[in-house]
């Protein structure tokens, strides 16, 4: 591991998507390190998944101030695998950090400020050993912080250098308008929306996605498989050792309905009749959408990743496949 030399052939089947009307190209699937990359987790499994991804044209790598558990530590695993030998291709890859969520006590390790985006920063690139980062983000907006002070912080962030582009992410289509015209006023760019979106969550649809769209914004999508419901994970129900069968955490079991897992298999169904797995429609059905650049999975295992890859080789829907979930959906 400690000499990691990338697979000479990464770029030959991955798909690469242009980010709004800037001049980046995202891979149309990122890794996000929200889970699977903290101290409680074992290194040598999740290099293999950066590894692997990296080898398979996964250039961008997402990450969060708090990502662990413990909080930071996801920051940390990425900057020692930078260590053992990606840092070397530090020039292929996009790396994004956030700022946002609880990060340390008190008043100033939280939400919005300038204070507290800027000191984050700060810390990230530490942890990670880097110079800057290619995006930071907004990781929530802050109703207590005024919309101009955080997008101020960002704005003055891309131009110390710290970050090159800045994003947001959680914002809904009024917080994004009001962003965006923020970051106007400072001439930078917003390059980056990263919304929660699936087949079941599409509250971006009415209006956000047109609204990013017109203004040449791109959009990476967070959860694009609903936590693992839009996997084969829960056909049968509740299995023991998922995510929902656990008492903390995003997915609860009283959310995994029968009316939900009625919806699961129906999809699976039109999934198998396409020859993809229910993990791979739902990613393409996300992709089959110019407007979003990318979507952005989590991994517990290489297996898993090359597994999710396999949805680039049919991102196509008839439109009687369209109707179909649609149909579901409802």
């Amino acid at each position: 591991m400690d000499y990691y030399k990338a697979n000479e052939k990464r770029y030959d089947d991955m798909i690469y998507r242009r980010c709004g009307r800037s001049g980046i190209r995202l891979p149309a699937i990122s890794l996000g390190l929200w889970h699977n990359f903290g101290s409680v987790d074992v290194f040598s499994h999740f290099i293999q998944i950066i590894h692997t991804a990296f080898d398979n044209g996964i250039t961008h790598f997402d990450l969060a101030n708090n990502y662990g558990p413990a909080y930071g530590s996801a920051e940390e695993n990425f900057g020692r695998i930078l260590e053992k030998g990606l840092g070397r291709y530090r020039d292929e890859l996009i790396i994004s950090t956030k700022a946002g969520y609880d990060m340390w006590p008190g008043p100033y390790g939280n939400w919005g400020s300038r204070k507290y985006l800027m000191a984050s920063l700060d810390q990230s690139l530490k942890r990670m050993g880097l110079d800057y980062v290619d995006i930071f983000y907004s990781h929530r907006p802050d109703p207590q912080t005024p919309i101009e002070e955080t997008m101020g912080a960002l704005a003055d962030i891309v131009r110390q250098g710290k970050a090159l582009y800045a994003g947001i992410s959680n914002y809904d289509d009024t917080q994004a308008e009001a962003a965006l015209a923020a970051l106007k006023e400072h001439k930078v760019k917003c390059l980056i929306h990263q919304p929660k979106y699936s087949m079941f969550e599409r509250w971006a649809e009415p209006k956000l996605l047109p609204l990013l769209a017109g203004e040449g914004v791109g959009v990476i999508a967070f959860s694009p498989l609903a936590q693992g419901l839009l996997t084969n994970r829960y056909l049968h129900g509740i299995p023991e050792d998922s995510r929902a069968a656990r008492p903390t955490g995003f997915l609860q079991a009283n959310q995994v309905t029968e009316e939900v897992i009625a919806k699961v298999r129906k999809l699976n169904d039109v999934a198998l009749s396409r020859g993809q797995t229910l993990a791979e429609m739902a990613l393409a059905w996300l992709l089959k959408d110019d407007r979003v650049t990318s979507v952005l999975i989590g991994a517990s295992s290489a297996e898993q990743l090359k597994d999710n890859l396999k949805a680039l080789r049919n991102l196509d829907f008839t439109p009687d496949e369209l109707n179909a979930i649609d149909a579901i959906l409802k």
